[in-house]
């Protein structure tokens, strides 16, 4: 009866493969789901998922966006999907004109935080956002409803003007399974094999789960590790997540080898479930506007101590002096200093840790999260065909292939050449 359910097509970036869960659950609520990425291809076809990679330029970059706006109509054209969900701030503006060229099909865009754009002072980031909210609010005409991660973001495009005839809401991050996050955790290396495997002994661990960029706050972060290396020699910094290698974001390998060997990369895991027991303190320095940060609800799900800036997302999160603590951006030493007060207050350190796992266990539950967003495109769907219709006679008028059927795509490859 798969042919017979409303067909999402899940369009994002180069770390989609992370929302395989979400897409679980949606399956698990009566949808086809299909997933169009820049990347994770091995993972989406591990998973059991039709998946489609296309070329995107994470970056500024005019004529690359017009090829990939050309490939994503025609992505879409041929899959025809009843129904598209995009994640990032690229699909969010380009997908919507290319569904409207491919068919009208109808769309939900998430806005997962305002990233650079709106975090950086510099004059090129500033001088962008015009242009953005210009072509931001043409896509809103195209878009059926917009879903944000926090109420920050919603409150500044509503100021904007950003958003129009869209149906909007808050729906809080992308959920955590916390289930599958608990197996994950326990079928891994015990926290001794970590320690050995990395040579940690019983040193206190400070951990970061993030992408090594200027953005995220890591030149902050080790900037605190050397004063935190001034009074307590013994700490140990882990780094976590793919080094950004290339453009004016990207941190360098002697930016990091100078702070060794108190700080080390070790760079992208699969399993981080289990490597946050051995953090003592996790700490997210970004400075970016995130959605809700996946890296900081894993850690709150996991009762790690968390510190991290007074940022839209990771407020939504971490509520200050409660369930962890919340620092100025760009402030090494405030850094240094909660750490340094986290791993000298055990107590009250491990009483942070708990509230903010039960805090993201109730409130950022995979199934409330998919319940919510199935509730969008049921009403979505409902709208496009004019009548508040269930699931099972919305799925039989799915439309299928152009050709009669007999159109086959590549799912693993769809080049915007």
């Amino acid at each position: 009866m798969c042919g017979l359910k409303p067909h999402l097509l899940c369009i994002g970036g180069d770390d989609h493969f992370l929302r395989i869960p979400f897409f679980q659950a949606l399956r698990d609520r009566g949808m086809r789901v299909s997933a169009a990425g820049t990347g994770g291809a091995e993972a989406f076809a591990e998973a059991g998922y039709d998946f489609y990679l296309f070329n995107m330029n994470r970056f500024i970059a005019p004529r690359a966006d017009w090829a990939s706006l050309r490939s994503l109509s025609r992505l879409i054209g041929e899959i025809r999907p009843t129904l598209i969900q995009c994640f990032d701030t690229k699909p969010d503006i380009l997908v919507p004109f290319a569904a409207y060229w491919a068919g009208k099909v109808p769309v939900v865009s998430t806005i997962n935080g305002l990233g650079w754009l709106y975090s950086s002072r510099s004059p090129l980031a500033v001088g962008l956002r015009p242009v953005f909210e210009l072509v931001q609010s043409r896509a809103d005409r195209l878009t059926a409803a917009i879903v944000f991660q926090n109420c920050a973001d919603q409150a500044f495009f509503a100021y904007r003007r950003l958003i129009g005839k869209a149906d909007h809401r808050v729906i809080p991050g992308s959920g955590i399974d916390v289930d599958r996050f608990d197996r994950l955790a326990g079928r891994g290396p015990s926290p001794a094999e970590l320690r050995h495997e990395l040579s940690l002994g019983d040193a206190p661990v400070v951990m970061t789960v993030t992408r090594l960029t200027r953005e995220k706050g890591v030149p902050t972060l080790l900037e605190a590790a050397a004063l935190v290396h001034r009074q307590a020699p013994e700490v140990r910094f882990l780094l976590v997540g793919p080094r950004e290698r290339e453009g004016a974001l990207a941190i360098r390998q002697d930016e990091i080898d100078r702070h060794a060997p108190y700080v080390r990369a070790i760079g992208e895991r699969s399993d981080v479930p289990a490597l946050l027991q051995i953090a003592d303190v996790f700490a997210l320095a970004t400075e970016l506007r995130e959605g809700v940060p996946r890296s900081l609800m894993e850690a709150c799900a996991a009762g790690r101590p968390v510190i991290t800036t007074d940022m839209p997302g990771c407020t939504d999160v971490v509520r200050d002096r409660w369930s962890g603590l919340v620092i100025p951006v760009r402030s090494p030493r405030t850094l240094a200093e909660a750490i340094l007060q986290l791993l000298r207050d055990r107590d009250t350190a491990l009483q942070y840790g708990a509230r903010a796992s039960a805090h993201v266990r109730k409130e950022f539950n995979l199934d409330i999260t998919a319940d919510r967003y199935a509730a969008v495109y049921q009403e979505v769907l409902a709208r496009t065909r004019g009548r508040p219709e269930s699931w099972e006679r919305l799925a039989h008028q799915t439309p299928g292939p152009r050709s009669g059927g007999n159109t086959r795509l590549d799912p693993t490859s769809f080049s915007s050449g």
